[in-house]
Formats: C-alpha cells, sequence, structure tokens
C-alpha cells in the first residue's frame, strides 16, 4: 500500500449504490463523485472533439482544456472507487494528485491564450510553480493534525502563494489581456474570476474541517471542481469561437 493512498483505505463496510442504505450525507457525496466522473469525461471528450473547430493558434489551449477534464475524470473515478468501498473515508490524496497535475494545466491556458510565444515562458514557469507549491502546502496542512501549528502553518503559505498568482494574472498579464482581441480578453476576464473567485472555494472548504464540518465540504469540492474545471475550459473555448466568428465576418 502506498504510504499517499494509506488514509484513503478503511476497513468499513463499503457503501450501497442504493440512496436508503447509506447515511443521506453519504449518499449525497456518492453520487457526487459519480456525477464528478461523467461530467468531466463529457468535458474532456468535447474540448478534444471541438479541437479542430477552433484557429490552430488556439488548438494547444483545447487540448489542455481536454487534458484537465480528462485526468480529473480518471481521478474522479479512482475517488469514487475509494470513497464507496472504504465504507465513506475520504479519498484525500487522489484529490491532491489530481490537483497537482490538472491545475498547472489550467494556469498555462493564459499565456497560451494570449499566444505570448517566449515572452510568456516567464509567466509559465511563475505560476506553475507558485501552483505546485500551493497544492504540496495544502496537502501538508490537509494531512496534519487540525488546528496544530503545521495545519496553520502550511495552510496559510498555501494561501498566500494563492494570492501571488492571482496577482501575477491581475498585475503581470494584466496588461497583455487589456491588448489581446476582444474576445479573448473577455474570455481571460472570465477565466481570472474562476481563479480569484472559483478557487476560493477550496480554502473556505479547506477550514470548514476546523468547524466540524469535514464530511460537508467533499460536497463543495465535488461541485467546485466540475465548475472550475469544465466551466473554465469553456471560457476558453467561447472567447476563441467568437474571435473565429468575427474574423470570418470582417474577412
Amino acid at each position: 500500500m502506498f504510504p499517499l493512498l494509506a488514509d484513503a483505505v478503511g476497513t468499513l463496510a463499503a457503501l450501497s449504490s442504493d440512496w436508503t442504505q447509506n447515511t443521506p450525507l453519504q449518499s449525497v457525496t456518492l453520487y457526487l463523485f459519480f456525477a464528478g466522473t461523467v461530467a468531466m469525461g463529457a468535458g474532456a471528450a468535447y474540448f478534444l472533439l471541438m479541437r479542430n473547430n477552433v484557429d490552430s493558434a488556439y488548438r494547444s489551449t483545447m487540448v489542455c482544456a481536454g487534458l484537465v477534464c480528462g485526468i480529473a475524470c480518471f481521478h474522479y473515478f479512482k475517488m469514487t472507487h475509494v470513497y464507496q468501498e472504504s465504507g465513506g473515508q475520504f479519498p484525500t490524496a487522489l484529490r491532491y494528485i489530481d490537483w497537482l497535475f490538472t491545475t498547472p494545466l489550467m494556469l498555462i491556458k493564459f499565456p497560451l491564450l494570449l499566444r505570448m510565444g517566449e515572452k510568456g515562458t516567464k509567466f509559465f514557469v511563475q505560476l506553475v510553480t507558485l501552483d505546485i507549491g500551493m497544492i504540496v502546502c495544502a496537502f501538508i496542512a490537509e494531512t496534519s493534525p487540525i488546528g496544530s501549528n503545521e495545519w496553520w502553518g502550511f495552510f496559510i503559505v498555501a494561501c498566500v502563494l494563492e494570492l501571488l498568482i492571482v496577482a501575477i494574472l491581475y498585475t503581470g498579464l494584466g496588461s497583455a489581456i487589456k491588448a489581446a482581441p476582444a474576445p479573448i480578453a473577455k474570455s481571460l476576464d472570465t477565466m481570472r474570476l474562476f481563479i480569484l473567485i472559483g478557487w476560493a472555494i477550496y480554502p473556505i472548504g479547506f477550514l470548514m474541517a476546523y468547524s466540524g464540518y469535514g464530511e460537508v465540504r467533499e460536497i463543495f469540492y465535488n461541485v467546485a471542481d466540475v465548475i472550475n474545471k469544465v466551466g473554465f475550459g469553456l471560457a476558453a473555448y467561447w472567447g476563441i469561437e467568437a474571435l473565429s466568428h468575427s474574423t470570418k465576418q470582417t474577412a
């Protein structure tokens, strides 16, 4: 057994697929894991199928969107199995592994959409480095005793790193976004809101464990993941599609 997955396996009886055989909270959480798997899979298929419908300059963005949802679909499938078979223990390690792969792919869509080329390398490195640091610190906090110095310390560091990501998106890339074609700029503005507001759900969910609502936060995490991953990709696609449409009209 891998140590990272030790918290995801228990000795309790497996949860039933029958809604009435579990507690209401367990059933809601389980079915949201099911729903998350389907939603992520559908998102991956959609973005990859739409790849050839956009300008070749933006196809890498669509591939990133498809990869984000595809990776999340795989992890949600595994998390559903772990949660059900362990009798309702939360697959914390698997969730953080998912975030470790998917969140950097989400962030690199910004320099990709802006078509910054080599100029975007600096922002790519900054965003990915801060993001990986944020996920690692959050995982250490998550697996530390609730309320301990390690729990608070690494949580605060993770929050600071998240704020630095937001700062880069609003200040470092601010002028480039304003200079982008209107449909792309509009999409990027929406995508920044996903990071600013959508990602704020996760620190709030983290703190729910301190208030004794650790079980409820899995529901928030599942809903937020689908909105942030699929919605984020849709925001990028709509901007690309709108730019393509306006270009055809002026041609």
